[in-house]
């Protein structure tokens, strides 16, 4: 929708916002953008690109600033973020990398908290990691009578991990018909997903006695419920480092609603969740993603792997004047990364 001249301007007007965070003027713009243009023309473009609702004029200055809609455009038609390749033992270059050190492979939660905190290092925004999501798979189970029609359940998973629910029956339960309950499941139902136990369920409950139907579908019920809340893990580094950023620090109530967002979480794992599905690098700029609604905030965030299979997703989150390409370089680098340190046996 735009012509070559418009589309240059309008780029070298969002590359000076963003590198010096002031309104650019028809002067600036005709240095920047070295086209010979007198200031009448440039101001008519400029005037063009309002309209379109690229570019706004903040009441206090001459200049223009992009809009989130500027941004957008900005984003997926002129700008050129360089590929990232890793070399056979899954490095990257200091030169793509800085200094900043190599994600070690000991312990996947320790993995997700430095990938977290490399992010925001490398971007002094803020990082954002959802730890990878746990098959819902179960081992081993057990029941315990607590008393007052209310049974704990234990559920171990092939990892060794172990989730307590406690759940509560319709009548009293002895811990005699909680053993043979946990024996049948045990003994036919070890390995299976949650979801195909529940499946399974469906076509063999009939066969159970009432009390020990009851119970497992109970259990059933359980187990999806701590596989769900095992998978709402977000971790996050570096919201302080907005108290440093400009477009935020003069203005104590964005400041307010940003620190209630990285508290609650619940939007931020909706968002990164929707990005599991996309391939590559996904950004979100200003309150376009419908989840965040924050017009001075851009979300960039990728998915990644183990072995193959994605897991879960990571970002940086800041503020609309952000360096996008480099940002998807850090996003791009740190989701490989990741990737190849959990995947590593």
């Amino acid at each position: 929708m735009l012509d070559d001249r418009a589309r240059i301007l309008l780029k070298a007007l969002v590359e000076r916002y963003i590198a010096d965070g002031q309104p650019v003027g028809s002067r600036t713009l005709s240095r920047a953008s070295g086209l010979d243009l007198s200031a009448a023309t440039i101001r008519n473009v400029m005037a063009d690109l309002e309209e379109l609702g690229l570019i706004v004029s903040p009441h206090t200055s001459a200049g223009r600033v992009p809009t989130a809609r500027g941004y957008r455009l900005f984003v997926d038609t002129m700008l050129t973020a360089r590929p990232i390749h890793l070399d056979e033992q899954g490095h990257i270059g200091h030169e793509a990398m800085g200094a900043h050190p190599h994600l070690q492979p000991d312990q996947p939660q320790r993995v997700i908290a430095s990938a977290a905190h490399m992010l925001s290092s490398l971007s002094h925004f803020v990082g954002v990691v959802t730890a990878p999501r746990k098959a819902t798979v179960f081992r081993h189970i057990e029941f315990l009578r607590l008393g007052d029609k209310r049974v704990l359940v234990i559920l171990v998973a092939p990892d060794g991990d172990v989730q307590n629910r406690v759940i509560f029956t319709a009548q009293d339960v002895t811990q005699a018909q909680l053993i043979e309950a946990s024996n049948i499941l045990n003994q036919h139902y070890s390995g299976l997903s949650i979801e195909e136990m529940r499946e399974r369920l469906k076509g063999e409950v009939d066969q159970l006695r009432s009390d020990i139907a009851q119970l497992m579908q109970a259990a059933v019920q359980a187990g999806g419920e701590a596989a769900a809340e095992s998978s709402d893990q977000l971790v996050v580094a570096g919201e302080r480092n907005l108290l440093t950023v400009q477009d935020f620090s003069n203005d104590l109530g964005s400041l307010r609603r940003l620190f209630d967002l990285f508290e609650q979480k619940t939007q931020l794992m909706r968002l990164l969740d929707g990005s599991r599905r996309a391939e590559g690098v996904h950004i979100y700029i200003g309150g376009e993603s419908q989840v965040v609604p924050f017009e001075e905030l851009s979300v960039v965030s990728a998915p990644y792997e183990i072995n193959g299979q994605v897991v879960g997703t990571l970002g940086v989150i800041g503020p609309t004047r952000m360096a996008y390409d480099r940002m998807i370089e850090i996003v791009d680098i740190t989701s490989r990364l990741v990737s190849n340190a959990l995947s590593q046996k």
